[in-house]
């Protein structure tokens, strides 16, 4: 089996790396040359420095985690080097700036390349072809801050945002697989070829000044394109993949006789997460020198200001020794009154500057879970240094963090009610996913669930969890993703493993599952009329075919009864050999598994008025 990887040949001029670097290089020529003027300025007599002035930044980084919203599934993106350049001008405590940005990104293909078999014309795929081209996003915008300098003027930090426009380009990849002579597209998307993207971007800079003028900084920022467009290809769509899922002979067997294309672009959002350093120069506003007043000596006073006082807390789970991010701190004085509040960040810590020693309570809450609360002493608290305490989650219970998407895509579905059952007590929770598609849910040791969703006119997966699989010592959140299929009237829903003995129509017990599935769904809409139809394979006469079809149709909607659903809106129908997906007529010799493709149950909504 081979693959090959080869580039695509551009739709426009990119700007290469060496480029960049070029001008990067250039612009820190100009900044050091800028900083020595600076620094020869400032040693004149008659001047002297205020707290206003220019800040400029030149810096290279990383984009960490970029998060590409499109229709394609099978395509995952690469984080990429970053470089860009900042001005802005610094009043006392905030600032009005500007920001050039460009970032490389590029696609990386999912889709399976080994074992992927094409029932429609019976053969498995040897050869695939990888064409793809990297992504180039230059972002330029404009926007206010807010800062703290210390009163020596060499520790900075900043937060900034921006608004503006970005270009984005490239990225498009098509992976195509051949069998002899017949070659098709088994996953593809048409990249991007944007000019004006709204886009709106947040950093946070810490800068330290080695002195008036020059100094260095780090940085993180998050950079968020708004309804960015796929690019549609030369076959007129965005997007498009072979659906396929295992089959019992090891295989990836494509389950839909077409190619799934998607035409209309996605309109998605781009963002991303990178961290940065670099160079910066300040160039304060600048004022005449007064003669200083007589200085009056006065006696000496105690400094009660000069000792500072911090206080970091750290959430931990007991078990698995992970940090916990998102956690709920507050700090309590002697008399229960909360002075200091806040959310622990990505590494688990939150600091609390500017404390007075005191007798303090520190509590913790994740996920409506109280933390294990810690004391602080007033005699622990150290001066111009940093007092350590720990939160630890001890609850033996695991926590179950759960996604809700579209199937077959990476769309998220927000506002989704999502159950957790027990299967033994049939006792359920429930709880809505939030913008994102996510949900959370507590999960006990021992216990056996099943998850599932409720969307009006989704027909929802359910997924079966047990805690015993898992161990505590080692994990605490247990991941989960929970995909909903659209189900619009006369769209056909293929229900999977319901199978049926040899010329039998009897329901079995490995197809029960499936048939409770649509018990759910019809429960949860029960607006909703559905056709529940059987297909057979062409062997047997088609008599014999379309008899046995109706039998089976006819069992599953007896199924669908017994469970209380009205037998009013359930259509049972047979239509035997007549809906063929591949080549596999009568006459054809064809292999078990193409057969097998054809025999099926599906469901679809009845539209109204039918």
């Amino acid at each position: 089996m081979q693959t090959k990887d080869v580039s695509l040949v551009f739709r426009y001029r990119p700007v290469s790396f060496q480029q960049v670097f070029y001008l990067i290089f250039m612009a820190a020529l100009l900044l050091t040359s800028l900083g020595a003027f600076a620094q020869t300025r400032s040693a004149l007599p008659e001047d002297r420095l205020t707290g206003k002035g220019f800040r400029l930044g030149l810096n290279g980084g990383y984009d960490l985690f970029p998060d590409y919203k499109n229709n394609t599934p099978y395509i995952r993106y690469e984080g990429g080097l970053s470089a860009g350049l900042t001005a802005g001008y610094y009043w006392k405590w905030f600032s009005v700036g500007a920001d050039v940005d460009y970032i490389r990104n590029r696609p990386q293909n999912q889709y399976p390349t080994d074992s992927v078999f094409d029932p429609v014309n019976n053969f498995l795929i040897k050869d695939f072809t990888l064409q793809k081209q990297d992504i180039t996003r230059i972002f330029y915008g404009v926007g206010p801050g807010v800062h703290y300098t210390d009163r020596q003027g060499r520790f900075a930090v900043e937060l900034n945002g921006r608004a503006g426009f970005a270009s984005i380009r490239g990225g498009s990849l098509a992976l195509t697989g051949r069998n002899g002579a017949t070659e098709q597209v088994l996953n593809y998307h048409g990249g991007y070829n944007v000019s004006n993207a709204l886009s709106f971007k947040g950093s946070l800079r810490a800068q330290y000044f080695f002195n008036d003028f020059i100094g260095m900084h780090i940085g993180a920022y998050y950079l968020r394109h708004l309804d960015t467009k796929d690019a549609v290809g030369p076959a007129g769509y965005s997007a498009a993949y072979r659906a396929f899922e295992p089959n019992g002979d090891g295989l990836r067997s494509f389950t839909e006789k077409d190619l799934r294309t998607i035409g209309q672009p996605c309109n998605c959002d781009i963002a991303s997460i990178g961290a940065y350093a670099g160079i910066s120069l300040r160039l304060p506003s600048r004022r005449k020198a007064k003669v200083p007043a007589p200085v009056v000596p006065v006696p000496a006073a105690a400094c009660n200001t000069c000792q500072v006082y911090a206080l970091a807390v750290t959430a931990r789970d007991q078990y698995t020794k992970e940090v916990l991010p998102h956690t709920d701190v507050a700090v309590k004085d002697a008399a229960g009154n909360v002075v200091r509040s806040g959310v622990t960040n990505a590494f688990g810590v939150i600091v609390f500057p500017g404390m007075t020693p005191g007798s303090y309570a520190i509590n913790g809450k994740l996920y409506d879970v109280d933390l294990a609360p810690a004391q602080a002493a007033k005699g622990e608290f150290i001066a111009n240094g940093t007092l350590q305490k720990e939160l630890l989650y001890t609850d033996q219970n695991f926590i179950l963090k759960g996604n809700a998407v579209v199937c077959n895509t990476a769309t998220a579905l927000p506002g989704a009610t999502v159950v957790l059952r027990d299967r033994a007590s049939a006792v359920e929770k429930n709880t809505q996913t939030d913008g994102e598609g996510a949900f959370i849910f507590h999960l006990k040791q021992k216990s056996e669930m099943t998850v599932f969703g409720r969307k009006e006119k989704y027909f929802s997966q359910m997924v079966n969890i047990s805690a015993a699989d898992y161990n505590r010592n080692t994990t605490l959140f247990v991941k989960l993703e929970m995909c909903m299929e659209e189900a619009d009237c006369d769209k056909a829903i293929r229900l999977e493993n319901i199978h049926y003995d040899l010329d039998k129509f009897f329901i079995r017990e490995d197809a029960k599952p499936e048939l409770n599935r649509l018990v759910q769904f019809m429960n949860d809409n029960p607006g909703v009329r559905v056709e529940l139809s059987s297909h057979t394979d062409s062997r047997a006469s088609d008599a014999y075919n379309q008899k046995l079809s109706q039998n089976r149709a006819d069992a599953a909607k007896a199924y669908l009864v017994s469970k209380g659903i009205t037998a009013g809106r359930i259509v049972a129908k047979g239509y035997g050999e007549t809906r063929l997906l591949n080549r596999c007529a009568d006459g054809v010799n064809c292999s078990e598994a193409e057969h097998q493709f054809n025999r099926r149950t599906e469901m679809k909504v009845i539209c109204p008025g039918k």
